[in-house]
């Protein structure tokens, strides 16, 4: 594997070889992929904490309380925002790095927006990768803030190892939580603007849910409820003392070996499933591809048929057709 200088530059500690990574990554150019291998060996030590809720349930403020929170105990932190995507450039419209202002002097800690472009579960393509390029330049805890975008943001399980669910009085958070699958991901809950009235019946009531898993009495981990006030800074150090208590519970159960397993598990497939899509462009031609749909709308062929057509161009039915 050939070395590159802009990788033993990041190792060293240069900010300004991770940015020029980070937008490598972020464009999808072709030495990305060769650097992050490289980095690869590098990583494995970092806290990857995944923020996930409600729009307006103020996790970008609470990610730069538990930042300042964390930098008070010495570690350094890398940010990541995935904003929604600007309908016409693509890019990353919120601007969380406008709104973090105050910690972007700081040289222990490293902000990020990346724009979600579209990707389920209001993650961006590219976020896993910006983390293996943070945590190979040595950070201890990377907080992934994701758009909020409703069912499929439960694919922040396939990022961190530690998921902390922000929920807000009067959102009805509770029924999102079960129709969303949130309650099942959540490692901690945070009851955000806790200043507000029915904070206490917010946190009643995902007391009341958790209780309602039968599965609940045999993990070794009782998802905490922690009421913070992201304005204030109520209640951030106790959350900061939640996900270190989650990341010695893990480490101690074995968990974070299995975690890690099923991201890498869930990497794997996502770069398969890339690659295979990848090979369908260069082999099927727009037409092609145009006609086969037109076909299967006016039930000439059926999509398996077709399905089958194309995977036998690009070389995929070759087993099913000998068997």
């Amino acid at each position: 594997m050939a070395n590159y200088p802009i990788v033993e530059r990041l190792l060293a500690g240069d900010r300004r070889a991770l940015a020029r990574i980070v937008t490598l990554i972020e464009n999808n150019a072709p030495e990305a992929r060769p650097i992050l291998a490289q980095l690869h060996t590098h990583g494995g030590h970092a806290h990857i904490v995944g923020l996930t809720g409600s729009p307006g349930a103020g996790k970008s403020t609470l990610v730069m309380q538990l930042a300042r929170e964390l930098r008070r105990r010495e570690q350094r932190i890398g940010i990541i925002a995935v904003d929604p995507s600007s309908p016409f450039s693509g890019g990353a419209i919120l601007g969380d790095r406008i709104r973090m202002q105050e910690l972007a002097g700081d040289p222990n800690v490293f902000i990020r927006s990346m724009a979600s472009r579209g990707s389920l579960g209001g993650l961006a393509t590219a976020t896993r990768d910006a983390v293996r390029a943070l945590d190979a330049a040595g950070f201890d805890t990377i907080l992934i803030e994701t758009v909020g975008a409703g069912q499929a943001e439960v694919e922040i399980v396939r990022a961190a190892q530690t998921v902390i669910v922000v929920t807000v009085p009067g959102m009805g958070d509770d029924i999102q939580a079960i129709k969303a699958g949130i309650l099942e991901i959540a490692d901690i809950f945070v009851v955000n603007k806790a200043d507000r009235p029915g904070a206490d019946q917010t946190a009643a009531e995902l007391r009341m849910l958790l209780s309602l898993d039968e599965q609940r009495k045999e993990r070794a981990w009782r998802v905490p409820i922690v009421k913070t006030s992201a304005a204030s800074g109520e209640g951030v150090p106790e959350l900061a003392d939640k996900l270190a208590a989650h990341l010695a519970s893990l480490r101690e159960t074995g968990q974070l070996g299995s975690r890690s397993g099923r991201q890498a598990r869930s990497e794997m497939l996502a770069l398969l499933h890339q690659a295979l899509l990848d090979k369908i462009a260069a082999t099927i031609s727009t037409e092609d591809w145009n006609r086969l749909i037109d076909e299967v709308v006016e039930r000439q062929t059926d999509p398996y048929s077709a399905a089958g057509e194309i995977a036998r161009r690009i070389g995929l039915a070759a087993a099913q057709e000998q068997d």
